[in-house]
């Protein structure tokens, strides 16, 4: 049985991915990596994470296409929840 994701969690999704990627980018501009091949690495996840926020606020603009109630995608990344 394939259902597609509840707004709620492409939400949450959109939420999580948009922190961590806040996280990432805090740690690539750190003193804290330890040499080049982990930069590499690290960046390769912060380019992941920013293709699959992307996709989820794709899927998103369209849920707020049919579902009216439904934030903008700019009003959900701007509002503290």
């Amino acid at each position: 049985m394939t259902q597609s994701p509840s707004s709620n969690a492409i939400i949450y999704a959109i939420l999580a991915i948009n922190s961590e990627i806040s996280f990432q980018k805090d740690y690539l501009n750190s003193d804290d990596i330890p040499s080049s091949d982990e930069r590499e690495i690290e960046e390769e996840t912060l380019d992941d994470l920013e293709q699959a926020f992307m996709e989820f606020v794709d899927i998103y603009k369209q849920r707020c296409k049919n579902d009216k109630e439904l934030p903008s995608i700019d009003e959900l990344l701007t509002t503290d929840w």
